[in-house]
């Protein structure tokens, strides 16, 4: 049972059963967090791990298949490709905003005129 993958919505019923029921923490056990299935048990006297409970039920269902594997399956997300022309299309990106930010600092008089042309001409020096 340790090695089967767990499923979002076994884990979803055991969490919003723990709202129902006295009994608290079974969907912990089942995500394979002993430590924190006591916890719940533990407190489930109090309200806390019947809200803690509904809360993790509903944050299950939200989630994605891969997210929910991500977090509980040990399977990685899928990672973007790097990619040069996205890298240039995000870096020019932020040298004009950058750019945008100086010259506000040049019309508040914050810098001079000399100070903003020898900073623009710096990170333009940067993209080339």
């Amino acid at each position: 049972m340790l090695d089967k993958p767990k499923s979002r919505k076994i884990a979803a019923v055991l969490a919003l059963t723990g709202t129902l029921i006295p009994i608290a923490g079974l969907h912990k056990f089942y995500l394979g967090q002993p430590i924190w299935g006591l916890v719940y048990l533990l407190l489930s006297w109090t309200p806390i791990p019947h809200a803690a409970s509904a809360i993790e039920g509903v944050w299950y269902l939200l989630q994605d298949e891969c997210e929910f594997d991500s977090n509980f399956n040990g399977e990685e997300l899928p990672q973007q490709k790097y990619s040069p022309a996205i890298a240039a299309k995000n870096n020019v990106s932020a040298m004009a905003e950058a750019l945008r930010q100086l010259d506000c600092l040049r019309e508040d008089g914050l810098i001079s005129e000399y100070e903003f042309e020898q900073k623009r001409r710096q990170m333009l020096e940067r993209i080339s």
